[in-house]
C-alpha cells in the first residue's frame, strides 16, 4: 500500500473574512492511499490555530509505514488534520475493496440530506446586511462575529433575513462578561447557538454563568478526551473532521457526546466537497449541520456534493465512501 500527499488550492467565490484575518482560496492537502490498484482519497485542512501548516501535516501523514490500517493509524497519530485526511482515505478504500458504501461499513442507516448553514462572512454591518439580502432564501445563517462592532452586525443580518435562523460564532472572540451583557440582545434577536464565546481553556469562566441562547463548543472539542471538561458549560459541542482526525474517532465522539446529554454540530474548515462528504454520515440527525465549505468555493472538484433546498446532500461513490 502506498500513501501520497499533495497540496491544493481551490480560489473563493469570494474574499471570507473571519476575526482572525482574511483569506480567497482553500489551501488543502489530498491524500491518496493505493492498494492493489485501488485509490482512496482523503482531504485535510490545515489549521494554524491549532500549530498546523501544510508542510508539518505533509511531513506527518509522510512518516507513517505503508501498510497502515485505520485502528493504527488512530495511535499512531494524534487527533487533527493529518490523521483525517489518511482515516477517510482508508475508509474510502475499504469501502471500494468491498464494493460497498462507507455507511454501510460503519453501521450506519442510509444517509440523506441535511439542512446545512450558510456562513456570511465578516465585514461592515451595510455589507453584512447585503449578504444577509442576498442569502436570506436559506434557512440557516451562521455569522463570524468576534469583535467591538458586533452587534450593528447582528441587527444588520437580521434585518436582512428575517425569517432566516441564525447561529453566531465568536471564534473565541468574547469575555464571559462580553457574552453576558450581549445574550439577552442575542436572545432578542432569536439567535438559536453561540459558537465558543471564549478563549478555548478558559471554560472555566462559563461556569455558573446563565445560558439563554445555547453555547457550543468548538475550540474547546477536539475529540472524546475533550467532553468531562465541558460537562455543564456548554450545551453542544461542534465535530469538526479536522479536529477528531477523521471519520472514525467523529463517529465515536458522536455517539459519546450524545450519551452525555449534548447536542452535537458538525462543522467544518473551508474546503472542498471530498472533506464535506465523509462529515455528512457523522451529520446525519444532528442539531446543526455546517458543511457550507463547497459553496464559498469558485472552483470545486469533480463529482461534487449536491446542494439544493433539502440541503446538502450525501456523496455519490464517484467522489468519496
Amino acid at each position: 500500500m502506498s500513501i501520497e500527499v499533495r497540496p491544493e488550492a481551490f480560489p473563493l467565490a469570494r474574499v471570507f473574512t473571519i476575526s482572525r484575518g482574511s483569506r480567497t482560496e482553500a489551501k488543502v492537502l489530498t491524500v491518496t492511499v493505493t492498494r492493489d490498484g485501488v485509490t482512496g482519497w482523503g482531504e485535510c485542512v490545515p489549521y494554524a490555530r491549532y500549530g498546523e501548516s501544510l508542510e508539518s501535516v505533509t511531513a506527518q501523514i509522510s512518516g507513517l509505514p505503508e501498510g497502515i490500517g485505520r485502528a493504527e493509524l488512530q495511535e499512531a497519530l494524534p487527533a487533527g488534520a493529518a490523521r483525517n485526511a489518511v482515516d477517510c482515505a482508508l475508509w474510502d478504500l475499504e469501502a471500494k475493496q468491498a464494493g460497498r458504501r462507507v455507511w454501510q461499513l460503519a453501521g450506519l442507516s442510509a444517509p440523506g440530506p441535511e439542512v446545512t448553514a450558510y456562513t456570511l462572512s465578516l465585514d461592515s454591518p451595510e455589507a453584512m446586511e447585503a449578504q444577509a439580502r442576498e442569502h436570506a432564501f436559506r434557512p440557516l445563517l451562521k455569522i463570524k462575529l468576534g469583535t467591538p462592532e458586533d452587534m450593528p452586525r447582528l441587527e444588520a443580518v437580521r434585518r436582512g433575513a428575517p425569517a432566516a435562523r441564525i447561529i453566531v460564532d465568536a471564534n473565541e472572540g468574547w469575555s464571559a462578561e462580553v457574552y453576558a451583557d450581549l445574550a439577552p440582545h442575542l436572545q432578542r434577536l432569536g439567535v438559536d447557538l453561540v459558537e465558543q464565546p471564549l478563549p478555548a481553556g478558559e471554560d472555566a469562566a462559563l461556569d455558573g454563568l446563565a445560558r439563554p441562547v445555547p453555547l457550543c463548543a468548538d475550540e474547546s472539542c477536539h475529540d472524546r478526551a475533550s467532553l468531562v471538561a465541558l460537562q455543564g458549560r456548554y450545551d453542544v459541542v461542534n465535530i469538526k473532521l479536522d479536529k477528531t482526525g477523521g471519520l472514525t474517532e467523529a463517529l465515536a465522539l458522536k455517539a459519546e457526546a450524545q450519551a452525555m446529554g449534548f447536542g452535537v454540530m458538525v462543522g467544518c474548515m473551508v474546503g472542498s466537497s471530498l472533506a464535506m462528504a465523509p462529515a455528512v454520515l457523522v451529520a446525519q440527525g444532528v442539531a446543526v449541520t455546517d458543511l457550507d465549505g463547497p459553496l464559498l468555493l469558485a472552483q470545486d472538484r469533480a463529482h461534487p456534493l449536491r446542494f439544493d433546498e433539502a440541503g446538502v446532500h450525501p456523496s455519490d461513490a464517484a467522489l468519496w465512501g
